[in-house]
């Protein structure tokens, strides 16, 4: 059996992935204040398993306290910053290319979206815009399933994560693809067994993805 022929479901990450990535919005917050250069991924990536945004996205926080938590972190780093001021920056715009590449996928395989994400109006259908709420749920309700960090009280990159959702469509791993802007969230996924494909822009994603599925994306 060909390796195309194996897999069975397509698993993707939301934001940075189906969304533009959260990324660019922090850099200019940094620029408009004069901070380091990616000094709010820093503080996200100091403990990175148990620190605010850890765990905010596990549901072990509230909005208020995830708030304090960042601030005490950022500035134990040097710079005082409010989580309410990252929570704002958080929100992506949805990538057309891939909501289209999403359709066209699911004629063929399962699809689920694995996502870290937030409580209390921070998840996939994050505030924002009427229009724009309209349009994310619309994307999230193409999918079979979708596995929240939030709710499932694990979050990528623990194994936990993973399983649960292979467990939950009825796979294995190695019957699955999984697309992820960081590399951290790809790796525990490829020791599974999981082909995995790191997304630096959608062309590219869409090209590994079509010749490892066998589609033309």
């Amino acid at each position: 059996m060909s390796a195309d022929q194996a897999i069975k479901a397509v698993l993707w990450d939301f934001g940075g992935v189906i969304m533009t990535s959260p990324f660019d919005a922090f850099r200019r917050y940094e620029d408009e204040r004069a901070l380091p250069r990616d000094f709010l991924r820093r503080v996200n990536s100091t403990n990175p398993h148990g620190n605010a945004w850890a765990r905010f996205e596990r549901g072990e926080v509230d909005a208020a306290a995830f708030g304090e938590l960042f601030l005490a972190e950022s500035t134990a780093l040097g710079h005082a910053i409010h989580g309410r001021d990252v929570l704002a920056l958080i929100s992506g715009e949805v990538r057309p290319r891939m909501v289209a590449a999403l359709k066209t996928v699911k004629t063929r395989y399962r699809i689920a979206c694995l996502t870290n994400n937030m409580p209390h109006g921070h998840g996939p259908a994050m505030t924002g815009s009427p229009d724009r709420a309209k349009a994310v749920a619309e994307v999230i309700a193409l999918f079979e399933l979708v596995v929240e960090s939030s709710k499932a009280g694990v979050r990528k990159p623990e194994p936990a994560f993973y399983e649960r959702a292979c467990m939950l469509l009825g796979i294995a791993p190695t019957e699955a693809v999984f697309l992820d802007d960081l590399g951290i969230n790809l790796k525990p996924a490829a020791a599974m067994g999981m082909r995995t494909i790191k997304v630096t822009d959608p062309d590219q994603a869409l090209r590994d993805l079509g010749a490892l599925i066998g589609m033309e994306l």
